[in-house]
């Protein structure tokens, strides 16, 4: 996700409030393990939480199942020209709090972007909007300042008061979002993703499309179908047809003050995991999950079996093969595949018709049109005016025959095919937290309301207060109350279709 230069208002810096610990019922040294399927930021973020919320994990182990090589998920990063860059998860806003406590624990460093970035619209022919082009390095305040000025004149020329409503649009709902960190004493564990999104009032934007809510905010038409649609496209690979509050988090990957680890992302993932002291199972993932009455078998493409009281899954369903015995029951959702590509070279000015390279705009967004093959390009580093390296989204593969086109030159192009975040479309419909009701859970349906680092980590406490309070229910004899699970034929009958695992 890149950041666009929008006028819009300081954030203000809010401080986390320290949780204090819960206690996990004792459990002895034979107890079967609790199991995490998937290393990236909502299995690490269970993990910690759980280890941190509790006051002894001494009797059951905590086990993390990763089938990749190493930990962080749909966080990661590429090397090129000894630089390393973001090929995931790029960017954390100032008020995700939870990444910013996690990488204060961890001791990790924040960096954080300019903001004047050279922006330009394109239509597959022309520019139809840009900002100015940066000043020069090292210049002084005032000219900076002045560069931002003019930019939010160009901006509101074009588009008006529309830029105010989408800021209003925006701040309410990071304002609802932030009750999500209130004290634990004021805040519910939630059973549901509803009950979450219903809680802080944010529910009603997954009902309808971004669309249908920026038209009922006051955003005129051009502003949606050129501002934000660059935006959604960027941020989510999708138009403004997205559901509501998928598209006001995108909104929000836009604002000014959005940072990043140094060194890449996936270290709070990492970091998490070593701190949570779990043991962490790479290349091993997870076949097969079956209820075993007291606790779960898990059994792993190694050929490994573990037993698990309770088993977390954090890692989208969607396009793993994992067998639940007895079959498990899902809202069928599709994910939005997003083909990041990565190129040192240089771009054909003829391509986008201008007369130089030097013409080009340091990030191009582009319209929702067929004949456009990619999303955004944006420029990572500057060698020399000739030998820049570039990162490009597109909703498929971009072959050499296409690349060698839009590049007058290339030294070096990696391709990396993201399974990156849903493909929403409102109303959106929600997979159970609690998969069986019992002690098998389910991380990443949150993502079906909105996909990014913090959303990942939100999603994550919840499940981890939620395991907590149902096995301390459980420890005093108490069968924990479950959510009804519909069958596939009630689904049927009710005409919703659902999935079988």
């Amino acid at each position: 996700m890149h950041r666009l230069p929008l006028p819009l208002f300081l954030v203000l810096v809010l401080l986390l409030p320290a949780a204090a610990p819960l206690r996990l019922p004792h459990a002895s040294a034979a107890s079967p393990d609790i199991c995490i399927v998937g290393a990236g930021i909502s299995g690490a973020s269970t993990a910690f939480f759980l280890t941190n919320y509790t006051t002894s994990l001494a009797g059951p182990q905590l086990r993390i199942f990763e089938r990749r090589h190493g930990v962080g998920g749909r966080l990661g990063t590429v090397s090129i020209a000894g630089d390393r860059f973001e090929a995931g998860g790029s960017i954390i806003h100032p008020r995700n709090l939870h990444a910013r406590r996690f990488a204060d624990l961890l001791g990790l460093a924040a960096s954080t972007g300019g903001d004047d970035d050279w922006l330009g619209i394109w239509d597959g022919k022309t520019f139809v909007f840009q900002t100015l082009r940066p000043p020069p390095p090292g210049s002084s305040w005032w000219r900076r300042k002045l560069h931002g000025l003019l930019n939010s004149l160009l901006l509101f020329r074009r588009y008006g008061m529309s830029l105010l409503k989408m800021d209003r649009f925006v701040q309410e709902m990071l304002q609802r979002f932030m009750l999500f960190y209130n004290a634990l004493e004021s805040r519910p564990v939630f059973s549901t993703v509803e009950e979450m999104l219903k809680w802080t009032g944010l529910y009603r934007l997954t009902r309808r499309t971004l669309e249908e809510e920026l038209r009922d905010a006051g955003l005129n038409s051009q502003t949606i179908a050129e501002l934000v649609t660059v935006i959604t496209r960027i941020n989510y690979g999708q138009s403004t047809r997205i559901s509501g509050l998928a598209g006001a988090v995108s909104l929000a990957g836009a604002e000014s003050g959005l940072w990043a680890v140094e060194g890449g992302n996936w270290q709070l993932p990492a970091g998490l995991l070593k701190t949570s002291n779990a043991t962490l199972h790479l290349q091993e993932g997870i076949d097969s999950i079956a209820d075993a009455g007291d606790h779960y078998v898990l059994t792993s493409n190694t050929g490994n079996e573990y037993s698990c009281m309770v088993t977390v899954v954090a890692t989208p369903l969607d396009e793993v093969n994992i067998t639940f015995s007895p079959p498990i029951s899902i809202p069928p959702r599709k994910m939005q595949h997003t083909h990041a590509t990565f190129i040192r070279g240089l771009l054909n000015h003829g391509y986008f018709g201008l007369n130089s390279a030097s013409d080009i705009p340091d990030l191009i967004g582009t319209l929702e049109l067929p004949d456009i093959p990619f999303s955004c390009i944006s420029v990572l580093k500057r060698y020399s005016e000739d030998d820049m390296t570039y990162k490009m989204f597109s909703r498929a593969k971009l072959d050499d025959g296409l690349l060698d086109q839009i590049f007058s030159t290339r030294k070096e192009t990696i391709r990396i095919n993201w399974a990156a975040y849903p493909h929403y479309e409102a109303p959106e419909e929600f997979a159970p937290i609690l998969l069986d009701g019992k002690q098998l859970y389910y991380v990443n349906t949150f993502e079906s309301a909105a996909s990014a680092i913090e959303t990942g980590a939100v999603a994550a406490e919840n499940v981890a207060r939620l395991i907590i309070s149902r096995l301390a229910l459980q420890q005093r004899g108490v069968e924990p109350h479950a959510p009804h699970i519909k069958t596939v034929a009630e689904e049927v009958g009710s005409g919703r279709r659902h999935v079988d695992l």
